[in-house]
């Protein structure tokens, strides 16, 4: 599932993050042509929002998207729970997932990316790793050894040296390690990383799909999202988070995939690709 940076003024807002970033991996608005797309949209019926019980809470760690046959897993189930969505797994191809970058260096562009274009923050992002001569020498106490005016000398803001040095402290202390979060169920991965300054909600969510590969994160604030899930089910306005719940139920426990499809859908414009056959 490659990640692309699309947090641009008028694209992505995060929420509740401090710094809601305008340039991120994957967009959150996406100005978009509004036409009907054939056999997607539903004609004079409501969704049933009614939300099933849902199961007791558990700490199990789900398998990452990037292990052997998830993807192909989670696209079988897909396929079965919603024909619409169905529709638009045929339409793309499959998702592509990148690993080779760490937690912790994910983490700290994440935050040089926040409010500045995808050309600006790849600057950036490269003069800081310059700063090290390797990405594997981006370690926290080295990070910690620079000043906040050494980060401004490379383009990177006041705040935002405040929120790289609060996210290397956490880690120098041992608050969080790359290993503990690849371990950290959900729920306590989304407590600790939103108690670093400059991280919330949102860039979790971002985190946690295009990162860890989480494979059931819905973000159900987000834009680009709810707006693909409007246009799925031809809905007359956007679904709020809560119905946002209800909708993709019937995704989980592979929600993440039913969110990087809708992201697709929306930077589609209305104008889909020719179908290709994935999983059919």
């Amino acid at each position: 599932m490659k990640r692309t940076r699309s947090q641009t003024k008028s694209n992505s807002t995060p929420n509740n993050d401090p710094k809601p970033p305008t340039k991120t991996l994957i967009s959150s608005k996406i100005p978009f042509t509004v036409k009907k797309i054939p056999n997607l949209t539903l004609k004079n019926k409501k969704p049933n929002l009614h939300l099933p019980t849902p199961p007791p809470s558990t700490t199990t760690i789900a398998k990452p998207l990037s292990s052997h046959g998830e993807i192909e897993s989670a696209l079988n189930h897909l396929h079965s729970a919603d024909p619409l969505l169905s529709t638009i797994i045929n339409t793309f191809p499959s998702p592509q997932l990148s690993t080779n970058t760490t937690p912790f260096l994910s983490l700290i562009k994440t935050l040089i990316s926040q409010q500045i274009s995808t050309k600006s923050a790849s600057s950036i992002e490269n003069r800081f790793i310059s700063l090290f001569g390797h990405p594997s020498s981006i370690l926290p106490d080295a990070v910690l050894s620079l000043s906040p005016t050494h980060l401004r000398q490379i383009g990177i803001s006041g705040p935002k040296a405040t929120y790289i040095h609060d996210l290397s402290t956490k880690y120098a202390n041992g608050f969080l390690s790359d290993s503990s979060i690849i371990e950290m169920d959900d729920e306590t991965l989304y407590e600790k990383l939103t108690s670093v300054k400059g991280i919330g909600p949102w860039s979790v969510h971002m985190f946690m799909i295009f990162t860890l590969h989480r494979p059931d994160v819905l973000p159900v604030g987000d834009l680009g999202v709810r707006k693909g899930v409007q246009k799925l089910y031809g809905l007359k306005g956007l679904p709020s988070p809560s119905q946002m719940e209800v909708l993709c139920h019937k995704w989980k426990p592979y929600r993440s995939v039913g969110t990087w499809y809708m992201y697709k859908l929306v930077e589609a414009k209305g104008v889909l690709p020719n179908p290709t056959t994935v999983l059919c």
